[in-house]
């Protein structure tokens, strides 16, 4: 358990009011985030791009599925990949499917995409017992189109990213050894969000977010902010079927 402080009720409803104060300011400038995002410009796409999917060949527009909006979350697992998806992905990626139902009724379909061949996607998804629809990107120019994974050389162009792959921390040496790839080709895989939205007959890129964004994070780690629990530096994230028994 984290330090903590014992008190007086009276003490922690002081306590609670002042943040109350600072939870409303929060909310207040999130509500205007989401205006401006909503503000954002739509970009027309232009280039015609085709997927593996599990039921064959399709187009970005066939992955909306009758819906007018798109959302995508890019789960890191690149072709490097000999062990599996990143573990953090794979935790968000746990999340995805109960909420799948009432995005449905909003008009958004929701799917994952990955860079791995389509074999490897529905092999892990069949592991992790996911039901929404997995895309590969396998051999497209779609996520270096959209910043979803970079090219090698882009890759060393970035200090941040150059400098954890030249100097990585332990942490991020267990997840190279979790997912099997080295970290040269292992980083170069973006978790990100991204949306698109259909109308007549034309798709357009509406919005993209990347890690560490705190929307490209597994949602109970929002829970957990909502108790006093520290959550803790190791281990960092497991995938289900491998937690400690």
């Amino acid at each position: 358990m984290p330090d903590h402080k014992v008190g007086s009720r009276e003490q922690w409803q002081a306590a609670r009011d002042a943040l109350a104060k600072l939870e409303a300011e929060h909310a207040k400038l999130g509500r205007k985030v989401t205006e401006k995002r909503r503000q954002l410009p739509w970009v027309s796409v232009e280039k015609e791009y085709q997927f593996d999917t599990e039921e064959g060949k399709k187009t970005l527009a066939e992955l909306f599925d009758g819906r007018s909006h798109l959302l995508a979350y890019n789960i890191m697992f690149g072709p490097d990949y000999e062990l599996g998806a990143c573990p953090g992905c794979s935790n968000l990626g746990d999340e995805l499917d109960a909420t799948r139902v009432h995005l449905n009724h909003r008009d958004v379909t929701l799917i994952c995409f990955s860079r791995a061949p389509i074999d490897r996607l529905v092999a892990y998804k069949q592991r992790m017992g996911w039901q929404f629809p997995y895309v590969s990107t396998y051999g497209t120019e779609f996520p270096f189109d959209f910043g979803l994974a970079l090219t090698p050389e882009q890759a060393q162009e970035i200090p941040e990213v150059k400098n954890m792959i030249d100097n990585p921390p332990e942490w991020l040496e267990d997840w190279g050894r979790q997912v099997g790839a080295k970290l040269e080709d292992g980083l170069r895989e973006g978790p990100s969000f991204i949306a698109f939205a259909r109308e007549n007959g034309r798709v357009y890129h509406t919005y993209t977010v990347m890690a560490p964004d705190p929307f490209v994070a597994p949602y109970h780690s929002f829970l957990l902010q909502r108790t006093p629990k520290a959550e803790p530096d190791e281990p960092r994230a497991w995938r289900k079927d491998e937690y400690p028994s």
